[in-house]
C-alpha cells in the first residue's frame, strides 16, 4: 500500500444509509475497496456498471484479461489491485510463474508472442496512452475489433482503479498477497 492509514476512511455497513445498504448485499464478501466507495454511493453504483463490464462481460479470455489487469496494476504500484488479482489469476488457473513473469514485463523469457504484445500494450498505454503500430497488429492479428477495445478500456478502467486505491489509501484485506509472489 502507498500509504499506512486510509486517506478515505472505509464505512462499516452500520454507517451505510438504506439504499446503499440494499445495493452492498449483493456482495457476498464487502471488500475495504467498497466500503472506501460506500463514502460516494452513486458513483460506486454508476462505476459498478463499467467494472462489471470490464471483469465479467469482456470479449477477452480470463487469463489475457488478468494478466493485463496485473501488469497495470504493477506498473501503478497499486498493492491492493495487484493482490486482489493475483488472487482471481491463482483462482482461475493462471500459474504463479506467469503471475512472477508480469512483474518483469513484455521482455521476461517464457511469454508467448500474444502474451508478450499484450504486457506490451499495457506498458505503452501506460507511459503513452496508445498502443504503437506494431503491437497494434500483433495484437489484431490475433484479436477482433470488440477483443481490442476490451484490452485497451481494460487496461484503462484498472489504471484508473489504481489510481484510487492508490490515492485513498485503500487498506489491503486480510489474506492480500503482496507483490513479493
Amino acid at each position: 500500500m502507498r500509504t499506512s492509514q486510509p486517506r478515505i476512511q472505509p464505512l462499516e455497513p452500520d454507517q451505510w444509509d438504506a439504499e446503499t445498504a440494499q445495493f452492498m448485499e449483493r456482495f457476498d464478501n464487502v471488500l475495504n475497496i467498497f466500503k472506501t466507495l460506500t463514502n460516494h454511493p452513486k458513483l460506486m453504483r454508476r462505476w459498478m456498471v463499467f467494472a462489471n463490464h470490464i471483469l465479467g462481460k469482456s470479449t477477452l479470455a480470463f487469463r489475457e484479461r488478468e494478466l493485463l489487469i496485473l501488469r497495470i496494476g504493477y506498473l501503478c504500484q497499486a498493492g491492493y489491485e495487484w493482490g486482489q488479482h493475483v488472487l482471481i489469476a491463482q483462482a482461475g488457473g493462471v500459474s504463479d510463474d506467469d503471475i512472477r513473469r508480469v512483474k518483469q514485463g513484455p521482455d521476461a523469457e517464457g511469454w508467448s508472442e500474444i502474451d508478450r504484445a499484450l504486457m506490451k500494450a499495457t506498458d505503452e498505454l501506460h507511459g503513452d496512452a496508445h498502443i504503437s503500430d506494431a503491437t497494434w497488429q500483433t495484437l489484431a492479428g490475433h484479436y477482433g475489433d470488440q477483443q481490442m477495445m476490451d484490452i485497451v478500456f481494460t487496461v484503462g478502467q484498472y489504471n484508473l482503479v489504481s489510481m484510487a486505491l492508490n490515492s485513498f489509501g485503500v487498506q489491503a484485506d486480510p489474506g492480500l498477497p503482496g507483490f513479493d509472489i
